[in-house]
């Protein structure tokens, strides 16, 4: 996995510009803060974040894949002040699930997610590495 960034660029905090990598790819959907019978269990942003990691950590292990296979999350939240607010135990939360590894991200601020209770949802996209 080859981390992309321009070396005059400033080096980005929590995240990567590009990663470049070969490999199998794993597409999961959008992951909510609900639990494996699709019931909310708190209507806390960290906690359905937290959630919501656990979940694509699941479905990632049905592909053989672990969380510094992820090449790119894509973040979105109904509450922008809410996520900023709350950075610090996001980041807490995030490196609980997921560790150190900060693949490419973005964060879109939506009107609304389908379910009502749900505070985020996120996509993941990772790459098994090719067998050398």
């Amino acid at each position: 996995m080859q981390i992309l960034n321009p070396a005059e660029w400033t080096k980005p905090k929590g995240y990567a510009n590009g990663i470049a990598v070969e490999g199998r790819q794993v597409f999961i959907a959008g992951q909510i803060g609900w639990n494996a019978e699709a019931a909310f269990e708190s209507d806390d942003l960290v906690d359905q974040t937290r959630q919501a990691l656990r979940n694509i950590v699941r479905v990632l292990a049905e592909a053989g894949a672990r969380p510094e296979h992820i090449v790119r999350l894509t973040w979105y939240v109904v509450d922008k002040r809410d996520y900023m607010a709350r950075n610090a135990d996001l980041g807490k939360v995030y490196r609980e699930i997921l560790g150190r590894h900060y693949p490419a991200m973005t964060l879109v601020q939506v009107a609304s997610l389908l379910e009502d209770r749900a505070k985020i949802e996120i996509e993941a996209t990772a790459v098994i590495p090719s067998a050398p």
